[in-house]
C-alpha cells in the first residue's frame, strides 16, 4: 500500500483550510501568525532550522535555478527513501488487524455506545444524565474527528470504492462537511504544503479579532455551529451533484440526532433537544482547537518557493503531544502522539502510526533531524503567553541554514 500522498497540484486561487477533517478550520481574519518562536523552558521542541549544526559550505555550483541546494536535495530524498523502506517492512509484516482492524473496532464500539448514551439521557437524575452527555460527546468526536480523518486519507480500507463510501459517511453524514473540500484542503494542501505560508500554514484557524482567553476557552463552543456554516459556504466550489449529496447527508445527520433526542431520550421541547445537541457536539471542542494549533503554529514556516524537501519539512513543522487515553480514543494517535509519523506517512492508520513511531523517532534522531515533542500544558502556556505573536502577527520565514 502507498505510504505517501503524491505531490499535489498547487491550488488555483481557492480558499483552503488547515488541519483536520471533520469539523472545519475556523476562518482567519487578518495577517498570518508567527511560528518561529521558541518554546518555554523544559520543552523538547526544536523550533528553528537554524538550530542544526551546519554542514559544509555550498558553492554556487551546488545551487539549482530554484535556489535549493542540489546536493542537499539529493541527500534529503535519500533519507526519505531509506525511512520509507524501513516503514514499508513494518507495514508488510503487519496483519490486517494491525493495519485497519484496531481502528475499525474503535469506531464500531463507538456506534455500539450510542443506544446507551441516548437512554441515559432519559434519566431525571444528574449522574446518569451526565453519563449520557459524556458518552454521546465522546462518540460524536470519535466519529467526526477520528473517523473523518482516517476516511479522508483512505486509511480505513485498501479499497478506493469503500474508501469513498466511508468518506461520505464520516465526513458528510457525521461531520456535516463536504468530502471534496475536506479532502482537498486537508490532504492535498495541508499535507502537501505543511507550514508553507499561504498554503498549509494553518492560518485559517486564526481569529485575530478575539483576545487570547476568548479564543482559547470560549470560541471553541461555537465549532458545532460554525461547522455547517463553513461547509455551506464551501459548497459553491463543488459540482452541483456533490453539493446536493452533501446537503442531503448533512440534513440526515442532524435530523437523526434530533429525532433520537426527542423520541428515545424523551426531550419535551425542540429547544432542549437542540441545546443538548450543542452540548454533546462541543464536549471536546476545546482540545480539538488546541491540538490543531499546538502541533504546527509556533514551528518554522517556509515560503512556497523555498521549502525544504519532505523529510525536513515534516520533521521541522510538525509536533507530537504525549499520549492521552481520551484523546487517543476520540481523535486518534495520528492527531496526538504520532502526528510527525502521520505527516510523513499519511495513508497509515492510527494504530500503524503508533507501531512505526519508535522507528521514525529513532531514525530522525539518528540522522540529527528534529523530532518535535512537547506537553499539552506547555503548549497551552506558550500560546497564552505569546498569543499576539503567534496568532495575530505575520510569521517569519525560516532561513534554511544548516540543512544538508
Amino acid at each position: 500500500m502507498p505510504l505517501e500522498d503524491g505531490d499535489p497540484a498547487r491550488p488555483r486561487g481557492q480558499q483552503v483550510n488547515g488541519e483536520v477533517s471533520g469539523p472545519p478550520r475556523l476562518r482567519g481574519m487578518g495577517d498570518l501568525s508567527p511560528r518561529g518562536a521558541t518554546a518555554p523552558s523544559g520543552s523538547r521542541t526544536e523550533m528553528t532550522a537554524e538550530g542544526w549544526k551546519p554542514g559544509p559550505a555550498l558553492s554556487d555550483r551546488d545551487v539549482t535555478l530554484g535556489g535549493a541546494p542540489q546536493r542537499a536535495g539529493q541527500h534529503e530524498e535519500a533519507l526519505m527513501t531509506e525511512l520509507s523502506e524501513l516503514v514499508q517492512k513494518v507495514v508488510k509484516s503487519s496483519s490486517w488487524w494491525e493495519r485497519h482492524g484496531v481502528d475499525i473496532s474503535i469506531l464500531a464500539c463507538s456506534f455500539l455506545l450510542l443506544p446507551a448514551g441516548f437512554l441515559c439521557l432519559r434519566s431525571a437524575q444528574a449522574i446518569p444524565f451526565l453519563v449520557g452527555v459524556l458518552t454521546l460527546g465522546v462518540v460524536h468526536h470519535t466519529l467526526t474527528v477520528k473517523g473523518s480523518h482516517l476516511a479522508s486519507h483512505n486509511a480505513l480500507t485498501e479499497s478506493k470504492s469503500w474508501g469513498k463510501v466511508w468518506a461520505i459517511f464520516f465526513i458528510e453524514l457525521c461531520s456535516a462537511f463536504t468530502v471534496e473540500q475536506a479532502t482537498y484542503n486537508h490532504v492535498k494542501i495541508h499535507h502537501g504544503y505543511t507550514n508553507v505560508i499561504g498554503l498549509g500554514d494553518s492560518s485559517t484557524w486564526k481569529l485575530p479579532f478575539l483576545n487570547r482567553y476568548v479564543y482559547m476557552f470560549i470560541a471553541p463552543l461555537a465549532v458545532p455551529i460554525l461547522t455547517p456554516l463553513v461547509a455551506l459556504d464551501l459548497l459553491r466550489n463543488v459540482e452541483w451533484k456533490a453539493a446536493l449529496r452533501t446537503l442531503c447527508c448533512m440534513f440526515l445527520g442532524f435530523y437523526c440526532h434530533y429525532w433520537l433526542l426527542l423520541h428515545v431520550s424523551g426531550f419535551q421541547s425542540p429547544w432542549s433537544a437542540l441545546l443538548c445537541m450543542l452540548l454533546t457536539r462541543s464536549l471536546l471542542a476545546h482540545p480539538y482547537i488546541h491540538v490543531n494549533i499546538f502541533q504546527h503554529i509556533g514551528l518554522p514556516m517556509f515560503a512556497a518557493d523555498r521549502k525544504p524537501k519532505r523529510i525536513h519539512l515534516m520533521s521541522l513543522g510538525v509536533l507530537n503531544l504525549p499520549r492521552n487515553a481520551l484523546l487517543d480514543w476520540s481523535f486518534g494517535h495520528s492527531l496526538i502522539s504520532c502526528h510527525v509519523e502521520h505527516h510523513l506517512f499519511p495513508s497509515l492508520s492510527d494504530n500503524m502510526c503508533l507501531k512505526i513511531k519508535p522507528i521514525v523517532s529513532q531514525y530522525l534522531k539518528q540522522k540529527k533531524l528534529p523530532y518535535n515533542e512537547d506537553t499539552y500544558s506547555s503548549r497551552l502556556q506558550l500560546f497564552l503567553q505569546r498569543y499576539e505573536e503567534l496568532m495575530v502577527h505575520a510569521p517569519p520565514i525560516t532561513e534554511l541554514v544548516g540543512i544538508q
